[in-house]
């Protein structure tokens, strides 16, 4: 079994990661990272401001920022990732993401996400994630910066915050 955690380097996926980091101290199962990018796909490495609007497309270097932001928040956890193609149909990222929990015996999908679960549409990816049953999921939706903060200065996450 393990806890995945799909990570773009945001607030919420930040959070979700530092909530995984949690439930990991108390079920030792092993926290996997999988950060999915669209190989050249300039507008969407803005857009989750892996890049700036001047800067080329490097994937070696957002995947490791990628991997080191993952790493301040869970030095243990295990990061993976999977490209995709420049344009990738709608749903090819969740669909990644599902094959990965389910190749790695999910237990628990950490999902941060705004609007995923909500009454109105959800258009994120946790809506597509969050629909599979082979694991749980929980939906991460308050970027919690204390708990992020407190897990990169290295506090041990099984013992409450004094």
């Amino acid at each position: 079994m393990s806890l995945v955690v799909p990570f773009d380097g945001s607030d919420l996926a930040s959070a979700a990661l530092a909530r995984a980091v949690q439930f990991d101290s108390i079920l030792d199962e092993g926290v996997l990272v999988i950060s999915i990018v669209p190989v050249g796909n300039v507008d969407y490495a803005v857009a989750r401001g892996w890049i700036d609007e001047s800067d080329a497309f490097d994937r070696d270097r957002i995947l490791a920022a990628l991997r080191d932001r993952a790493t301040q928040i869970a030095p243990d956890a295990a990061f993976h990732y999977r490209l995709t193609d420049r344009y990738a149909p709608i749903g090819t990222i969740a669909n990644q993401i599902r094959q990965f929990a389910r190749s790695n015996d999910a237990s628990i999908l950490f999902v941060g996400s705004e609007n995923a679960g909500r009454i109105v549409r959800a258009v994120s990816v946790g809506q597509s994630v969050s629909a599979d049953r082979a694991y749980d999921t929980m939906i991460v939706s308050h970027p919690e910066p204390e708990l992020v903060d407190r897990l990169r200065a290295g506090h041990d996450p099984s013992r409450p915050f004094e």
